[in-house]
């Protein structure tokens, strides 16, 4: 497993989809949002923490088209699925590692980017938590998306209109804690929520994205 996710890890740098790509594309999303709305500080802080989510949605997005993709032109999704190691343990990992290379990084330049939005000062910290508790789950269902289009040609659109829905409670309850952390409001119930559909797409997709791939490999 761990030889496993170094690999990945190395293919996702080598292959353009590791956190230069989608941090590029963060500060790009955070840098243009003034010029659509406006420079009016009270404003930017005001929807900051939504546009903050939003952005590190869609960069995670960005790079999902490539987790699988690599795998299934050189034959390893066959080696991977008739190994020893099961499947839904495979997929976790690159679930993983694509998480370490894209959702992480994220998380840690979102406080750099809020500056750019003026956002409150209360509300880094539940930034960085919310992004921190809400961003894997981001990745283990891109994985599941992943797995859905791998080998359909210019699957990539297919995979966001499959994937986009299913990141909408996430979206939802991520930017409510960082939006109440930010007004100095109780955070504890979409706190929970957040935790709960993390805890619950960890536990359940990769058995979604291995009945998916398996179906893709007959």
């Amino acid at each position: 497993m761990k030889a496993l996710l170094r690999r990945d890890l190395i293919l996702a740098i080598r292959a353009g989809g590791g956190f230069g790509l989608g941090l590029a594309f963060f500060l790009i999303v955070t840098v243009l949002v003034p010029f659509g709305v406006g420079p009016q500080s009270e404003l930017l802080s005001r929807i900051a923490p939504g546009i903050l989510w939003l952005g590190a949605l869609l960069a995670c997005l960005l790079s999902l088209d490539r987790l699988l993709a690599l795998d299934w032109e050189d034959g390893t999704l066959d080696l991977l699925a008739t190994s020893p190691l099961p499947l839904e343990a495979a997929l976790s990992i690159k679930a993983l590692a694509h998480w370490i290379t894209t959702g992480l990084p994220l998380v840690l330049a979102a406080p750099l980017f809020g500056v750019l939005l003026s956002l409150p000062g209360p509300g880094y910290l539940w930034l960085v938590i919310s992004l921190a508790l809400g961003t894997p789950a981001l990745s283990v269902i891109g994985t599941f998306g992943a797995a859905l289009t791998v080998g359909v040609k210019r699957g990539g659109l297919l995979m966001s209109l499959l994937v986009l829905p299913l990141y909408v409670p996430t979206l939802i309850f991520g930017a409510e804690v960082a939006r109440r952390g930010a007004d100095g409001l109780q955070t504890t119930t979409p706190l929970l929520m957040l935790a709960g559909i993390t805890a619950g797409v960890i536990a359940i997709m990769p058995f979604a994205s291995a009945a998916a791939l398996r179906v893709n490999l007959r």
